[in-house]
């Protein structure tokens, strides 16, 4: 349309004038001179200089260029417009969608760590309660422990009350110091393990937290992300926010991220293994204590056994021997009887004999004879008087063998009586009482 309508006109336009400028007055109405200068009455009121004709075509023409100009310059202006805003939208939608497509990706990722974080959260969780039951094991089996220990300790003051011959240290006794020093060695292990113990659970506790936190960041995150993945250019929720632009000092990138993570499962993962570890070794702590002890105590009741059935023996050795001490009392009492009434039946005769030579001692004169009568008279007193002697030293050494065995037998009756009682101690106090003895099954921790 602009062609035509410079090809309408009758002259042609000037080539010497510029496109979009006006042509300039070739004289000032200031200056009011020049060779068209119009002056007098007739000209007053109007403008003393104009424009030429020529000028006023070129006027036309320079608009007319300039509206030529001015309209392609627009259509190139709206052609790129349109290109542009095209591109541009092409590029926005590009952009949304690999924006989207990212936070996809972002939300998958953060879905897999969240769920790799509650996974070892649950993980730590059933461990922890698994230590904490093994914990209360230890706990149930030390309080066990104090049973054996007060039953050792009773058995050996019950012990310190055997008389002599029979306050020993026999192999009963070393028995029963083996298990007294085992259950304080035993003691102590359960202690320092119960403290162990503790001491994991705190950490996986600690480690369970860290790992809770990092879960819950990671589901906010996957909240904020999921929210605005779902965002789209018809959202009504959307606003400008002109500095959201930029990084945060203390944003971090995606390798430490991952591996904040990463680092988070794998200390995790070594508490829960260490507790795992931890276990196994307090079930064999309690598997061999439990087994030790009742082996200690199986000792320590054969000895007593063993010990009770000496002493059995022993008594019934001394009651037969105090049997045999009082029939030979009884035997040699009726001796020194015999004996006594030997010597008394000696003393007749003697006193027959030394009457009659007291009697013959009395003859006069001549008569007064050495004869065979006197002799044997003499004789008869000699035998009589070493008979006598014979038999009170033969009553002496009875009675004194009386004496002696009624010294045995006291000494006897003493030893059977502490035989007695140590069979007491032993059997009735303390084998009894070890009958307290818990079992395998309660040394082990369990109810």
């Amino acid at each position: 349309m602009a062609q035509t309508d410079v090809l309408l006109t009758k002259e042609p336009a000037p080539q010497s004038i510029p496109v979009c400028e006006l042509p300039c007055k070739k004289h000032d109405v200031a200056c009011n001179t020049g060779a068209y200068t119009s002056s007098g009455l007739a000209t007053a009121g109007f403008r003393t200089a104009k424009y030429l004709v020529n000028e006023w075509f070129q006027n036309c023409y320079a608009r007319y260029h300039q509206a030529f100009a001015d309209r392609d310059h627009s259509e190139r202006q709206r052609h790129e417009s349109q290109q542009l805003a095209a591109k541009t939208e092409a590029l926005a939608q590009r952009t949304q969608q690999d924006s989207t497509l990212k936070v996809g990706q972002r939300l998958e990722d953060m879905h897999c760590w969240k769920s790799e974080l509650q996974r070892e959260v649950d993980q730590l969780t059933s461990e922890t309660d698994l230590l904490l039951a093994q914990k209360q094991r230890l706990e149930r089996a030390l309080d066990a422990t104090a049973v054996p220990f007060s039953i050792a300790m009773d058995n050996l003051q019950c012990r310190e009350r055997r008389q002599h011959p029979d306050l020993v240290r026999d192999y009963v006794e070393v028995e029963l110091f083996k298990e007294a020093e085992l259950i304080r060695n035993i003691q102590d292990l359960l202690k320092r393990t119960i403290l162990q113990a503790v001491t994991q659970i705190r950490w996986n506790r600690e480690q369970k937290e860290t790992c809770e936190m990092d879960w819950s960041d990671k589901v906010e995150a996957y909240n904020i992300d999921d929210t605005c993945a779902h965002y789209h250019n018809q959202s009504t929720q959307v606003q400008f926010h002109p500095h959201s632009s930029k990084f945060e000092e203390s944003a971090s990138t995606p390798e430490t991220w991952t591996k904040f993570t990463q680092d988070n499962l794998l200390r995790a993962e070594r508490e829960r293994l260490a507790s795992a570890n931890l276990r196994a070794l307090i079930d064999c702590i309690l598997r061999d204590t439990a087994e030790d002890l009742r082996l200690q105590c199986d000792a320590v009741n054969q000895a007593f056994s063993r010990r009770c059935e000496e002493l059995e023996d022993a008594r019934y050795k001394l009651q037969y021997h105090l049997n045999k001490t009082l029939r030979e009392i009884t035997d040699q009492e009726q001796q020194v009887g015999a004996l006594k009434q030997a010597i008394k039946d000696k003393e007749a005769p003697l006193r027959v004999a030394q009457t009659r030579l007291y009697q013959r001692s009395h003859r006069p004169n001549v008569e007064l004879c050495r004869d065979a009568a006197q002799f044997r008279l003499m004789s008869e007193v000699e035998e009589l008087t070493t008979s006598l002697a014979a038999l009170k030293d033969k009553l002496q050494d009875a009675e004194q063998a009386l004496r002696n065995l009624e010294d045995t037998r006291m000494s006897l009756e003493k030893d059977i009586a502490v035989k007695s009682n140590s069979l007491f101690i032993d059997r009735q106090k303390c084998m009894n009482h070890r009958n307290r003895y818990p079992s395998v099954f309660q040394l082990a921790g369990y109810q």
